[in-house]
């Protein structure tokens, strides 16, 4: 989380702020085993993701409360 915020730092070269970075990363970080096993597609699929890219933003936002 923290080489995640070291990269927020540099969104004005990158353009990869907390939100961006939240989205690319968010499936990865937090992997939904319901997601895989069910085979969700489509809204389901979407919702899940979109949740988990606001849990990742909050945490790369509160890193240093957090850690």
């Amino acid at each position: 989380m923290r080489h995640l915020l070291r990269m927020a730092a540099h969104s004005s070269q990158t353009n990869m702020h907390a939100r961006n970075l939240a989205i690319v990363w968010a499936p990865n970080l937090l992997r939904s085993k319901d997601i895989e096993a069910t085979g969700f597609n489509g809204t389901a699929a979407f919702m899940e993701v979109r949740v988990q890219s606001i849990v990742v933003e909050f945490v790369l936002t509160h890193v240093e409360q957090l850690f």
